[in-house]
């Protein structure tokens, strides 16, 4: 097997597109403008171009590579069961991608450069054959340089062969809301100015008057901070335009803030809400104040109907809800988790409508407990320091920082920033253990062995990995055994929240109702926690990473080589 060369001159090399002469602004794809109706591309054969272009947000010309010359690209709806073949141009002057987000097909056929295929070479073309086997909501992606993070992503929606089972919630209509984050700065150098000063964009670090007048945390818990060389204010690496220094606008269906996009309906109908979170580096929390949501997918996969007011997710994640409005306008709030900025869009009965938009929440702030440190029994005491870190046992590349050497189940937890203001009091905030699945498992063995991957970074020189080594750094991949049942138990030893994504498989979540475990292809393990999912592995060689896409490229990723038993 050949490793991606994921070196950083490789990494970076996709930011000269933004410094390329800007094209005419490109139109959005139907699909995502405010209006019902949508644009789709469907069949057998598709063609796919990948180039150079713009488009607007809040007035603005934004650099951005396009898939057939939009942001977003085309809405894919497919059709369980039908087999598909999608050749990609390549117009850049580089080599590019696309990789289809949670569709279980050949590896072959996956799209990740130096793991399932060589890429595309610029100013050529791949055609992608495969089966279409699931049905639900995915999205799909470049792989290549920075281009992501560049607008290089669109919704998929693939159709039931059958009827959707009576036991789902009836719709009349549907809307695509798919969530994404994009600068005006070059990618390149947000990652360079990142790798200079990891807190170059927090700029709301705590202060002494916030201590005096007993804001955030106590005096104790800033020492143990200060100790561990760690901001509790560092939630996320790269923040909003609505701080200050931050830099990421944040877009519905490719519509800024002020451009405010719509989706229509008549009052009384129950509607279907297709999230996607295609942020590059965003966590959102997503409400939609006085309109209470029925989760019936998560990452396109059916599960019981379950009630909620707010679901956190992160970059990778999908969850389908069901809403039914009455005759006025409702506003979607997507916040981010630091509270640095708000994708905001509207549900109305017509064109024109407006609701009021809540503003920004509290920013949260990271404390012992989130990091496994605040439990009955522990003490810091006795605990080895390293680099500023506490250091658990397991093997570490050079400077690796590991902080939390009691890792919790969080699988229950509903995400950072849940804040007693919000939490209770009839808000319901969605967990994982929340979800069920609608039906039984495809594969109910109990799995014959586990692993357990740890998490690991190193803050003060953005280093990021996994079991203490980068991607370059671990020259063994992941082994497993066609058909086998493995249990895969994530430890986050770093101080952030990482949505970890396994290509080519549905897996599921260890929460307890055994034969309903939820099933997802993206899970989000927080701070100090650790999450266990069971997986049947498919043959091939499938990248394992953080979907927070600069963690990746700094080398939080995993191959796993599944060979014949």
């Amino acid at each position: 097997m050949t490793l991606p060369c994921l070196d950083r001159r490789s990494l970076l090399r996709g930011g000269g597109i933004a410094g390329a002469a800007l094209l005419a602004g490109s139109p959005l794809p139907t699909w995502a403008a405010s209006r019902a109706g949508q644009d789709v591309l469907s069949g057998e054969a598709i063609t796919l171009r990948i180039g150079k272009g713009a488009f607007p947000i809040n007035g603005r010309m934004a650099p951005a590579v396009t898939i057939n010359g939009t942001v977003p690209g085309p809405l894919l709806r497919l059709k369980q069961g039908q087999h598909l073949r999608l050749t990609v141009v390549n117009e850049l002057d580089e080599e590019t991608s696309l990789h289809w987000h949670g569709l279980v097909l050949p590896f072959q056929m996956d799209g990740v450069p130096g793991v399932s295929f060589p890429g595309i070479p610029a100013r050529s073309s791949f055609t992608y054959e495969f089966p279409v086997t699931q049905h639900g909501t995915y999205w799909y992606h470049s792989h290549s340089g920075l281009q992501e993070l560049m607008g290089c992503y669109a919704p998929i929606v693939i159709d039931p062969a059958e009827p959707a089972a009576p036991a789902q919630v009836p719709v009349t209509r549907e809307h695509i809301v798919l969530l994404s984050d994009h600068s005006f700065v070059n990618p390149a150098r947000i990652l360079a100015n990142l790798k200079a000063d990891p807190g170059y964009y927090n700029r709301q670090p705590q202060t002494l008057t916030d201590l005096v007048a007993g804001r955030g945390q106590k005096l104790r818990e800033r020492l143990m901070w200060a100790k561990m060389r760690m901001d509790p204010t560092d939630i996320a690496d790269v923040t909003g335009v609505q701080t200050a220094g931050g830099v990421l606008h944040y877009l519905v269906n490719g519509h800024g803030p002020t451009d405010n996009w719509t989706g229509l309906f008549t009052a009384g109908e129950p509607v279907r809400l297709r999230f996607i979170n295609a942020g590059a580096m965003t966590f959102f929390n997503v409400r939609i104040p006085d309109l209470p949501m029925q989760v019936v997918a998560a990452d396109g996969q059916d599960v019981r109907p379950v009630t909620i007011d707010e679901f956190q997710f992160g970059p990778g994640e999908t969850y389908d809800v069901v809403v039914t409005p009455d005759n006025r306008a409702y506003t979607i709030a997507a916040e981010t988790m630091d509270r640095s900025g708000m994708a905001r869009a509207t549900l109305a009965p017509a064109a024109g409508m407006a609701a009021p938009v809540p503003p920004l929440r509290k920013r949260p702030l990271l404390t012992m407990k989130d990091m496994g440190m605040d439990m009955p029994g522990h003490s810091m005491k006795g605990m080895s320091m390293r680099d500023g870190s506490l250091a658990p046992q397991v093997a570490m590349g050079p400077g690796v920082e590991m902080i939390n050497p009691m890792p919790m189940d969080r699988t229950g937890d509903a995400g950072l920033g849940m804040e007693p203001s919000y939490v209770g009091a009839g808000h319901r905030v969605l967990t994982y253990r929340d979800l069920v699945a609608a039906h039984p498992n495809p594969d109910t063995r109990a799995a014959a062995r586990e692993i357990e991957v740890h998490l690991t970074g190193a803050m003060d020189r953005y280093m990021w990995s996994m079991d203490g080594k980068t991607m370059l750094e671990a020259h063994e991949p992941l082994p497993m055994r066609t058909g086998e049942r493995v249990r895969i138990t994530l430890v986050n030893d770093t101080m952030m929240a990482h949505p970890i994504h396994l290509h080519g498989h549905i897996f599921e979540l260890v929460t307890g109702h055994g034969a309903l475990s939820p099933r997802k292809h993206t899970v989000t393990v927080l701070p100090g926690g650790k999450v266990s999912f069971d997986v049947t592995a498919e043959a091939g060689d499938w990248a394992f990473h953080c979907h927070l896409f600069l963690h990746m490229a700094m080398g939080m990723m995993r191959i796993v080589q599944v060979r014949p038993a």
